[in-house]
């Protein structure tokens, strides 16, 4: 009984201290002209009809450093629209206080 309690324990440490992420998004500062909510959706969606463009394009006739040049834009594009959507990073530690502090207070 006492070796399972123990083992419980280092569980429940164990998982306190591994990240979550819930939604996670790049890791640069924001940046400082916060952009409206329709000009970023404009934005995303100039982004996804480009690469939608890219995918559709005959790539067969194309010289080695255009389809390099493609590739590097989709990613940009890709990661671009990545940034777009924020994050945010919970353990599983701080939703296990968070739920505790919930009870005790309530």
């Amino acid at each position: 009984m006492k070796k399972l309690s123990i083992y419980t324990l280092a569980v429940l440490l164990s998982i306190t201290f591994i990240p979550v992420p819930l939604k996670a998004g790049a890791e640069t500062a924001p940046s400082s002209t916060p952009m409206s909510a329709k000009t970023e959706a404009a934005e995303a969606n100039v982004l996804l009809d480009r690469i939608y463009e890219i995918n559709a394009m005959d790539k067969s006739r194309l010289s080695a450093s255009e389809r390099k040049q493609l590739r590097k834009e989709v990613r940009s594009a890709k990661k671009r629209l990545k940034e777009s959507g924020g994050g945010v990073y919970l353990s599983v530690g701080a939703i296990i206080i968070i739920v505790l502090l919930l009870i005790l207070l309530l």
